[in-house]
């Protein structure tokens, strides 16, 4: 709770800049409670002292241009500067080493869901620079993912009011599987409602195959 009272402390003597800042900040990898203060400050906007379409232009600069800016650091100084250096942004061997592992496991689309990962989302960048991830690609998961993310927990609080902080904590902890969840059944909406022009295309697709193959 005292976490909670610093948090509305700031929001009280700097507003919006309190998110942007703050975000922009624990992308860099230094200590900030990002989830909890967009989940307050979509509480606040429930009360109406701030406005959610503000906060969520705020909260999405702070986290994209931090996100950027760990890419283009990871991009030019490399891992050797990172491994020597690493140490001044928190960003120990182990978290590395941590970060390193889910690349190989999820890919590109791990800078998309690492935001959902503790202990993950704050050396993606990093890692997508050291790695050459191309910019365009690297921006197309990390700028989705970071809307996805601000939206959810902006929206905690928007939306739950003053029970915001029993389902933020249900969120911080199932925030993977429930975003996956969510993710599955939003394309089996998509493929029950474009059944038919799926089938269409391949039907189409199946005659293609055959002349093909006789011409072959």
């Amino acid at each position: 709770m005292e976490m909670l009272k610093w948090i509305e402390e700031l929001f009280a003597a700097y507003g919006y800049s309190v998110l942007f800042v703050g975000l922009l900040l624990e992308f860099i990898a230094l200590p900030f409670p990002g989830e909890t203060t967009m989940a307050f400050a979509g509480f606040l906007s429930y009360t109406g002292r701030l406005d959610f379409a503000a906060l969520v232009a705020v909260a999405f600069a702070g986290t994209t241009i931090g996100m950027t800016l760990t890419y283009l650091i990871g991009l030019k100084a490399g891992l050797p500067f990172i491994q020597r250096y690493g140490r001044w942004f928190l960003f120990s061997p182990a978290k590395l080493e941590k970060t390193q592992r889910w690349f190989e496991r999820y890919g590109s689309i791990l800078v998309s869901i690492g935001y959902f990962i503790p202990g993950v989302r704050h050396f993606t960048g990093y890692f997508s620079g050291i790695i050459a991830l191309p910019f365009r690609k690297f921006a197309a998961y990390a700028y989705g993912g970071a809307l996805l993310w601000v939206l959810l927990f902006l929206g905690i609080g928007k939306i739950f009011g003053p029970q915001w902080l029993g389902i933020f904590h249900l969120f911080e902890l199932y925030a993977l599987w429930i975003i996956s969840a969510v993710a599955a059944a939003a394309a089996l909406i998509l493929l029950y409602r474009y059944r038919q022009q799926l089938g269409i295309l391949l039907l189409r697709r199946k005659p293609r195959a055959k002349t093909t193959s006789k011409e072959r």
